[in-house]
């Protein structure tokens, strides 16, 4: 049986979310992404909108890592922003909320919203897809449809916003391959490739824990 959740956190032009809508195909699993901003907002009655914005409030964030912090402590009730705008950490805690709710039904791939450090140390399995600089930059130029130069300058403005983001919300100075049980670099692979490794990878952890 396989593990019943695996995150994966991707870099810009690696592939990340087509792999991820892969991984989950093959485990049979659910594919979560935009439904842990709707889940959050349904739960505390708020404009989906304005917790996204927890995620996006620095410029090119948007959803490389997600906005749910790594925090602890209590979780504030559903409804209790009603009539005013919660505080941006206050949406961040309901975002690891609505993540750990994922998690514990089992069965799930989430992709991005910070997963794979929100859920650390729940026994899910934490991929990232990662790929060269020159890899992602050439993905980049495809798919946006712009010259591989710019391709490489928006992949270098992401970079940094990625590593802002965890400086700021899990206080990480570098990202590091032993933050994740798998790495898997798409510069060679191929997205299906990719994904077979990560399904793999997702049923024999399982049978080597169980």
């Amino acid at each position: 049986m396989a593990r019943q959740a695996v995150c994966i956190s991707h870099a810009t032009g690696a592939g990340g979310a087509a792999v991820g809508r892969d991984v989950a195909e093959r485990l049979g699993f659910r594919h979560v992404d935009d439904e842990v901003i709707q889940e959050a907002a349904q739960w505390a009655d708020l404009d989906p909108a304005l917790v996204a914005g927890a995620e996006r409030r620095k410029p090119l964030v948007e959803r490389l890592l997600g906005g749910a912090a790594a925090a602890g402590g209590d979780y504030v009730a559903a409804g209790e922003w009603v009539g005013q705008e919660p505080a941006e950490a206050d949406l961040r805690a309901l975002i690891t909320r609505a993540l750990r709710s994922f998690a514990d039904r089992g069965s799930v791939v989430i992709v991005s919203h910070a997963a794979s450090f929100a859920l650390a140390g729940r026994g899910v399995l934490r991929v990232l897809v990662t790929a060269s600089p020159e890899a992602r930059a050439r993905r980049v130029s495809q798919e946006r449809g712009i010259a591989e130069r710019d391709g490489a300058r928006q992949i270098k403005k992401e970079d940094g916003a990625r590593a802002d983001y965890l400086r700021r919300f899990h206080a990480v100075d570098r990202e590091l391959p032993t933050h994740y049980d798998l790495v898997v670099n798409t510069d060679l692979l191929t997205l299906p490739e990719a994904a077979g490794i990560i399904a793999a990878a997702a049923t024999s952890s399982s049978a080597a824990t169980g």
